[in-house]
């Protein structure tokens, strides 16, 4: 009869730790659902906080090199001048990235940009800017816009705004 108990003790141990593990990860589940964006499915939110978190953490060691940039530029190190811009400003830079695009102007104080026409730009060609900023590093004014494509099946020309934002720029 010991056998028995113990077994069956043993079973209700068993069941007990799975179900405490099913509590944890419906617990884990929930403030994961909870910190990524609401419009999409249960179906889809692992797939797309696993991607979520991806672009977080590439958007986090970019901003590690721009951090080190902008630090070399503040000290007075004329290499990353040289390296990165040439000898010529403006400059830009545009990250197609699927869905949305990243558009970083480089320029000098003296010559300085409107942003409404970079963003003008990027709405004209089927883009919708979910964020624009600057910053002012030394001598140099860092643009970065942000926009996604407003039409997914048709998308945006990412040459055709190219060749326009160098345009404006020159």
């Amino acid at each position: 009869m010991k056998t028995s108990s113990s077994s069956e003790k043993s079973k209700l141990d068993r069941k007990m730790v799975e179900k405490n593990r099913r509590m944890q990860m419906k617990s884990l589940c929930l403030k994961l659902s909870s910190l990524i964006p609401a419009n999409h499915s249960r179906a889809t939110r692992l797939d797309f906080a696993v991607t979520y978190i991806t672009q977080l953490k590439e958007n986090i060691e970019k901003l590690k090199i721009r951090k080190e940039q902008a630090m070399e530029l503040e000290n007075g190190s004329n290499t990353m001048d040289t390296t990165m811009f040439g000898s010529r400003l403006p400059v830009f830079d545009l990250k197609d990235l699927g869905s949305s695009i990243e558009v970083i102007v480089i320029s000098g104080l003296q010559k300085s940009f409107m942003v409404y026409e970079i963003i003008s730009i990027l709405e004209e060609e089927g883009a919708e800017v979910v964020s624009a900023s600057f910053s002012t590093v030394g001598d140099k004014v860092f643009h970065t816009v942000h926009a996604q494509v407003k039409i997914s099946r048709v998308g945006v020309e990412t040459t055709r705004v190219c060749q326009r934002l160098q345009e404006l720029i020159n």
